[in-house]
């Protein structure tokens, strides 16, 4: 009789599991840890990590992210233009919104199939610049070449965007061409705003940003082939939305860096 009432009785933990399950639905890359951070920081419910690690695990979604190594684009071409000394010494860290602005370019590969069925190799370019005050992307390019445009018209909504910082900002980036070239480091100079650059083939001094490419391929690029510029492009938007808008980041106390953003201004 006492296993029989055991087996009857309601799992105590069915309303968890069904909100861990939601959560996993629309956010198919959080861990245990992400996941308790967003049911007791954004949906109220209080639990350990031990606990909702047991659940994830008895539910069998833990994360099984693919990843691979590949060539590191570099847009390096040498001195071709202005050099900017590194003014941000890896402090990626402030309090204050639209202060520190980071840039760098990616590399993306699809495919394409002729009528004889013949595939053949295709590259997107991404252009991003991101708030270092809470890891927004506040702007960004994308193209089939590595374009002068993409990156300056990128730049220009990010000029646009950041001019209500009351304090002179910063806009960092590697020494790829398109930083070094004259229209790129005139139009800083005209709003005023210091330029600084990592030095020479040392990743480690834009880490932000190599992380959110990082990101960015581990969730919706590594084990996914594209087909089509357009469909790798409609996702790589997409995600940007939802990793502005909506993924949470323990650093900003479980907040996604829109939802920070709001929060340090309302505040």
């Amino acid at each position: 009789m006492y296993w029989q009432k055991r087996f009857d009785r309601p799992d105590p933990d069915e309303d968890i599991k069904r909100r861990i399950l939601d959560i996993r639905k629309n956010n198919k890359d959080y861990g245990y840890r992400r996941i308790c951070g967003e049911l007791n920081n954004n949906q109220g419910i209080k639990i350990n990590k031990k606990k909702v690690q047991s659940i994830v695990q008895n539910l069998g979604i833990q994360v099984t992210s693919f990843t691979r190594k590949s060539r590191k684009y570099s847009s390096y071409k040498g001195k071709v233009g202005t050099i900017a000394p590194n003014r941000i010494h890896r402090r990626f860290k402030t309090h204050i919104p639209h202060q520190k602005i980071t840039t760098d370019t990616s590399e993306f590969k699809y495919y394409t199939i002729d009528s004889k069925g013949r595939m053949t190799t295709e590259k997107l370019y991404l252009d991003p610049f991101m708030d270092m005050f809470n890891g927004e992307i506040i702007s960004f390019g994308i193209d089939k070449h590595p374009t002068a445009s993409s990156i300056m018209n990128a730049l220009n909504e990010a000029i646009e965007i950041t001019s209500d910082c009351p304090y002179r900002r910063t806009f960092h980036s590697d020494q790829g061409w398109a930083y070094q070239m004259k229209a790129y480091t005139r139009r800083l100079k005209e709003e005023m705003i210091f330029q600084s650059m990592s030095r020479k083939g040392n990743c480690h001094d834009n880490s932000v940003m190599e992380n959110f490419f990082g990101l960015l391929k581990q969730e919706i690029y590594y084990g996914v082939v594209y087909y089509s510029y357009e469909e790798l492009k409609s996702e790589i938007e997409r995600f940007i939305k939802y990793y502005n808008e909506q993924r949470i980041k323990e650093r900003l106390g479980w907040l996604s860096p829109v939802q920070y953003r709001l929060s340090k201004m309302a505040a």
